[in-house]
């Protein structure tokens, strides 16, 4: 498979004038976005001399400079690193400093934290993206009328073989991991998606995923593109902009995480909402309540589900359109191009209906955990993803997700690692012990709770102690409540039993 950047060259010699990106009223050809994708890594190599393998980090928005970025670094053999917004600064700082990035690019909403950042480390370079200012040197940005064509393009030297993706992902032991891609595995991930939804170059992508995952830029963005499709991009999602969207004549695919569907469902709009293009739906992140999937149903969309993760790409299983209604609640069967195993504790098979460890394993996968040895070889085995999710194959090879990461809090779509918030927990000198569990919720689905022991004689009120994670973590991980408890349940080694607390919790 050859570098990912030739899918939009190819693309602006065939149908040069077809939409490739839709974006807040301005439309991108796909021989403009050949032409940016050129002028971007022109500017990258001629004046920020990023080299191959440099890593370029992005923080901003939904806009479609990430993605001109994106193809620019694969052009020149260099690594996109988008970074996730949401944030705190210690976060972002940790990220650039563990990837050792060359270049920040920023948008106008992120300038600030940008120059923050950059305080703390002086030989980041800085670049603009979608603003000009003064003490800033603008990155190439689009404008209309602009023909993409500002300085030389460098000769491709990026391949198949080549990373072209770092994502960090939070880590169970308190600090994330950058999961590397290659060109390959998303070339790879793209013909999965294209199977999952019978996608063609006649398809209009709606995405209103944010960038900074795998869920924004490769379960519908970079597949589209991968078969000449067109992508409608929105900057954020805004349940009633996608509802609108979606109510709009030409969009016929949307991916949607459950809480951005059900925001869209508590719009004045929903009940009398018709989707006249849109044929097929597709959801994950977390398990997908049933009431969301009969809900669409009920409009005449099927709604299917992947499953995956950063580290596949995340094309590893999904539900196709005509499997939807019968098998409503299963994550579906192993892509295309990839194979699933379930495993018990002793690494043996199981047998249909008896639940295990998900294995995965094709050439969609990630490569390795950035400067993580020891990570990447737990992770990645024999060839084999050992997932540390729990799920079951029924009889027809479906895959029903039984449980989660063993910790993992989904609130909103995003992942909550609560080792993370337990390292801010831990350095607090009147805790003597806490823990972080998730909690329903009927808006997020879950929400974090820190469950605290404190130290004899140490009294706190709830309001002062959540308040202690203001700006040392990113707001969706701050926990929503604390509950004070004089002991937490332990095992004979004296670990604390999480379950136990969980159940506590949700009673």
């Amino acid at each position: 498979m050859t570098g990912i950047f030739r899918w939009i060259e190819r693309h602006a010699e065939k149908t040069p004038d077809k939409p490739a990106i839709l974006f807040e009223g301005r439309t991108v050809t796909y021989a403009e976005f050949a032409a940016r994708v050129r002028a971007a890594a022109g500017a990258l190599k001629n004046i920020y001399n990023v080299q191959p393998g440099d890593r370029v980090a992005y923080l901003g928005l939904g806009l479609p400079d990430a993605f001109y970025l994106l193809f620019a670094c694969a052009r020149i053999g260099a690594m996109f690193l988008p970074m996730n917004w949401r944030l705190a600064a210690p976060e972002h700082q940790f990220i650039l400093g563990d990837s050792g990035a060359k270049l920040l690019i920023a948008d106008a909403d992120h300038r600030a934290r940008a120059e923050e950042l950059r305080a703390e480390t002086p030989a980041l370079t800085l670049a603009a993206c979608d603003f000009e200012a003064d003490g800033w040197a603008p990155f190439w940005a689009p404008v209309d009328g602009d023909d993409g064509e500002d300085g030389e393009a460098p000769a491709p030297v990026g391949g198949a073989d080549d990373p072209v993706l770092l994502v960090y992902t939070s880590g169970t032991t308190g600090r994330p991991k950058g999961a590397v891609l290659s060109q390959g595995a998303l070339g790879v991930n793209a013909l999965n998606a294209i199977h999952a939804n019978d996608m063609s170059a006649a398809d209009n992508a709606l995405n209103v995923l944010p960038l900074f995952h795998v869920g924004g830029l490769n379960v519908l963005s970079t597949p589209a593109f991968y078969c000449g499709a067109t992508l409608t991009l929105h900057r954020r999602f805004g349940p009633a902009g996608a509802l609108a969207a979606l109510q709009a004549r030409g969009i016929t695919l949307a991916v949607l995480v459950p809480a951005m569907q059900q925001a869209m469902m508590a719009e004045p709009d929903w009940a009398a909402a018709v989707f006249p293009d849109l044929r097929f739906v597709i959801s994950g992140s977390t398990i997908v309540p049933r009431p969301l999937i009969e809900a669409m149903a009920a409009k005449g969309v099927p709604m299917g589900q992947v499953y995956g993760a950063t580290e596949t790409g995340p094309y590893a299983t999904y539900l196709r359109a005509g499997e939807a209604a019968a098998k409503a609640g299963s994550a579906g069967r192993a892509a295309k191009h990839c194979q699933m195993r379930i495993i018990d504790a002793d690494g043996g098979a199981v047998v249909a209906g008896e639940a295990g460890e998900i294995l995965i394993r094709g050439d969609n996968l990630f490569s390795e955990y950035w400067r993580n040895e020891a990570a990447t070889a737990e992770a990645l085995q024999d060839g084999w993803h050992y997932t540390g999710d729990i799920g079951y194959l029924d009889h027809a090879g479906y895959l029903w997700v039984h449980d989660r990461k063993k910790d993992v809090i989904i609130s909103g779509g995003e992942n909550i690692y609560p080792a993370e918030v337990e390292m801010i927990l831990h350095a607090m000198t009147d805790v003597a012990d806490a823990v972080v569990v998730g909690k329903a919720d009927a808006k997020w689905g879950e929400v974090p709770v820190a469950v605290v022991q404190m130290n004899t004689g140490a009294v706190v009120e709830a309001v002062a102690f959540l308040a202690r994670f203001e700006g040392k973590i990113a707001n969706f991980k701050r926990p929503r409540d604390v509950v004070f408890t004089d002991s937490l349940p332990r095992n004979a080694m004296g670990k604390i039993l999480k379950h136990q607390v969980r159940e506590s919790i949700n009673q």
